[in-house]
Order: C-alpha cells, then sequence, then structure tokens
C-alpha cells in the first residue's frame, strides 16, 4: 500500500476494503466504549487551504479518539500563504508532526507535497478527488446494503472531485456505477478513461438522470457548485435544475435503495427537504463515518 492516500486508484480492492472493515470495527469499539490509543505519542498537522465543517472536526475528533495530538493551520498561518516552496514545508513540517492532512485547491499541491514529506501525506479534499469522503460514503452502503459488488450507484448532478473519486472507487472495487451529469460539466476525462478500461463492472456517463437512475441501489447527490465556484452559482442553478433529486426522480430507483449526499446542502436544489429527510436519506450516518474512516486512515498510515 502507498505511503501517502492521494487518490482511490493507487489502491487495490483489497487494500480499500480492508480501510473499510477496520472503521467498521473502531465505530463499533467506540460505541462500545473501549479506549482507542493507537495514535499515542503521534501529532498529526491539518494543513487547509479551504475552510471546513464537517472534515476538519471529524479529522480532529478521530486523531484526539485515537489518543493524538493535532495542530491546525489555516493558509494564513502559515507559509503557503507567503509563497514559501512547497518542498520546503513538506520537509519542515515531516520534522515536527507524524502525519499531515492536506485540504487544498490543486491535486499538484498533495503530490508534491507528499513527494519531499517524510511523513504520510493524505488528501482530505482538492479539486480533482476527494478520496476520504469516498471511503466513508462507501461504508455507510455497506452498512445499509451489504456487499458493494452487486449494486447500481448512480451520481446525478455536477462530475466535480467527488464524481471522480467515486469512479475511480467502482474501478478498483468493482461495483456498477452510472453517472448523470450536464453537458460541459462531465467528470475528469482522464480518470473516467483509465477507471472504465480498468472497471469489471460498466462506469457509465449518461445525460438523462431519470434514466441514471433507474433501478439504483444508492443515489448520490452534491452541491451544483463547489467551493470556490460561487459566482457561478446562479448560471448553474437554471442548468442543473433538471437534475434535482426529488421524490419524482426518486421514484424510478429501487424501493429500498439509499440517498447519499456528502453535505452541506442546499435544499430545494439540488436535493428536496422531503427527500434530504425522507426514510430513504442516510446522510448522517455518512457524515458520521467520516470519523471513523478517519480513524481507520490515520491509524494505518500514521500509527
Amino acid at each position: 500500500m502507498s505511503d501517502h492516500l492521494l487518490a482511490l486508484e493507487a489502491f487495490s480492492g483489497r487494500q480499500l476494503q480492508a480501510l473499510i472493515d477496520r472503521a467498521i470495527e473502531l465505530k463499533g469499539e467506540s460505541k462500545a466504549g473501549k479506549r482507542q490509543q493507537q495514535l499515542a505519542g503521534k501529532t498529526v498537522c491539518l494543513l487547509f487551504d479551504k475552510p471546513s465543517t464537517r472534515t476538519r472536526v471529524s479529522f480532529e475528533s478521530a486523531t484526539y479518539g485515537l489518543d493524538g495530538k493535532v495542530i491546525f493551520m489555516s493558509s494564513k498561518d502559515s507559509q503557503l500563504g507567503r509563497g514559501e516552496p512547497l518542498k520546503d514545508t513538506a520537509r519542515v513540517l515531516a520534522r515536527y508532526v507524524d502525519g499531515i492532512v492536506v485540504r487544498t485547491f490543486g491535486q499538484e499541491i498533495v503530490e508534491e507535497l507528499a513527494r519531499y514529506s517524510g511523513v504520510p501525506v493524505i488528501n482530505a479534499l482538492t479539486d480533482l478527488h476527494h478520496p476520504c469522503q469516498i471511503l466513508s460514503d462507501m461504508m455507510t452502503v455497506i452498512e445499509h446494503k451489504g456487499a458493494l459488488a452487486p449494486l447500481k450507484v448512480v451520481w446525478i448532478g455536477d462530475g466535480n472531485n467527488m464524481a471522480n473519486s467515486w469512479i475511480e472507487a467502482a474501478s478498483v472495487l468493482g461495483f456498477s456505477l452510472t453517472l448523470a451529469c450536464p453537458e460541459g460539466f462531465d467528470p475528469d476525462g482522464e480518470i473516467l478513461k483509465r477507471a472504465q478500461e480498468r472497471a469489471d463492472k460498466p462506469i457509465v456517463l449518461v445525460r438523462d438522470p431519470a434514466e441514471a437512475i433507474a433501478d439504483a441501489d444508492v443515489v448520490n447527490v452534491d452541491v451544483w457548485a463547489s467551493m470556490g465556484q460561487e459566482e457561478e452559482q446562479e448560471a448553474r442553478a437554471k442548468l442543473f435544475a433538471p437534475y434535482q433529486l426529488d421524490k419524482r426522480l426518486l421514484a424510478g430507483a429501487k424501493g429500498d435503495a439509499i440517498v447519499l449526499h456528502c453535505l452541506p446542502a442546499h435544499r430545494e436544489e439540488e436535493i428536496t427537504e422531503e427527500v434530504l429527510e425522507g426514510p430513504q436519506s442516510v446522510v448522517f450516518d455518512q457524515a458520521e463515518n467520516k470519523m471513523h474512516i478517519h480513524k481507520a486512515i490515520l491509524e494505518h498510515f500514521v500509527g
């Protein structure tokens, strides 16, 4: 297994499944009140260019829950915001901490940090990938639906970093994935091509959300304008309107299909209040599982 977690395609299905299985075990231990000390004596640096609620708190809670310590730094608190070379930042931080969790813009930033860091670098989000989030999403699916392989997973909306990581996950773990994106808002073409060449099950891109959602076991949506795209919000709202997950569209999925959303959700935009708060929604289980999957990731890469 790689020393760093930058993107899911670098791992085998067995390796990703082991992380998910371990997260489920750690969740059970936590619920049972078992003390977890796998990061005792370890320090993790959270280096965030982008603001965050769930990602920051879940990584901090996971670190403290494993008896580790956390140093949080935003870009304005570090030399990243003042032009220090990334290779210098990586080599210095690696002498102070045992792992670096990065939430930033370009994928090239985490890749360069990993290239020069003497400690593990974990991608907590870039504009291209969101691997930790997808691992927690798949953990949630397994808890509710069992094994991933027999399932049809559907992505509806923008072909963003989440979509890219779902594509990689499908190719590695061997489940069917259908994406419905408006023209001009497709996932990364190279990621899609590599995944389709590697995949055992279909990974399909269509335009019609009703076509995509037919007989789905898992339905996943996200905001229409990601962080840094706020000025596009109004234009995207008009273009993406047919992709809203409402009760009518959801009716095309299987009756026991589950709904995922990584949050924050814009109610009555990409998803209606009725669906988000409805019986098929598992979004708050999904949000909790970020902390448990982060424990498994930190235990493996840092502990």
